[in-house]
């Protein structure tokens, strides 16, 4: 079967008359969240298992990452994928941007090794609930433009003992710099193929975290991840 060719043309035009959502620049995991630093957690490992209660927050970059999925799946469904009028290209935009795909992978792994795990809206709603553990999740992606097919995402879990101090940090990073989708040499099949890579970028990041939390929950947490020599914060 012969393959089909999207026209440089027809692009330009589809690309001129929509807007892409672009990654909102990402700020600290813990912006908004904790102030001056304080000393860590005397604790040597992140507490786990069956009895542990885990309370966690979801940082800002988190939330502003989720409406940016929103708004690229959107134009995906009316904008610069539908347009095209190559519906596997279109398909492959929506479905690699999924808002919730790290959150629920996140939960989904810490439920497998805490008893409990809740969600709050906030550090004061999590304060008085007290739960025996908390985290501050944090993921941010960066998905192909018309102006950059370089893909990245990350995502992390920063963890504190009940009184909220430091423990240690769970992290997963992953990138791709892409040729450019848009290439006129490229065929329609090699144009989801590179949108299709966006997904496994975000898919070895979480794997990623999910390698770099069992190490912190087995091994002490001077031989894990720190977030930076600042990453110990108290509560507003």
């Amino acid at each position: 079967m012969k393959l089909a060719l999207v026209s440089t043309l027809a692009i330009t035009a589809v690309l001129t008359g929509c807007s892409i959502p672009t990654a909102p620049t990402a700020v600290s995991s813990l912006d908004g969240i904790f102030t001056s630093p304080v000393g860590r957690s005397s604790a040597t490992h992140v507490a786990s298992g069956s009895h542990v209660s885990l309370g966690i927050v979801y940082s800002r970059n988190t939330q502003t990452n989720r409406a940016y999925l929103q708004d690229y799946q959107a134009n995906a469904g009316t904008g610069f994928g539908q347009s095209l009028l190559v519906k596997p290209i279109h398909d492959a935009y929506v479905a690699t941007s999924k808002p919730d795909m790290a959150v629920d992978w996140v939960k989904a792994s810490l439920q497998r090794q805490f008893g409990s795990v809740t969600v709050y809206p906030d550090l004061q709603s999590l304060r008085a609930a007290k739960p025996d553990m908390v985290a501050i999740i944090d993921t941010r992606s960066q998905l192909i433009t018309s102006r950059s097919s370089d893909v990245e995402a990350d995502v992390s879990a920063v963890f504190y003992d009940a009184d909220f101090n430091y423990i240690g940090t769970a992290q997963g990073h992953d990138a791709k710099a892409l040729s450019p989708v848009w290439a006129d040499y490229k065929r329609s099949e090699e144009i989801v193929a590179d949108i299709n890579e966006q997904q496994n970028v975000q898919v070895r990041a979480l794997q990623k975290f999910d390698q770099s939390l069992s190490n912190l929950l087995t091994e002490p947490t001077d031989k894990v991840s720190m977030i930076d020599n600042k990453a110990v914060w108290k509560l507003y």
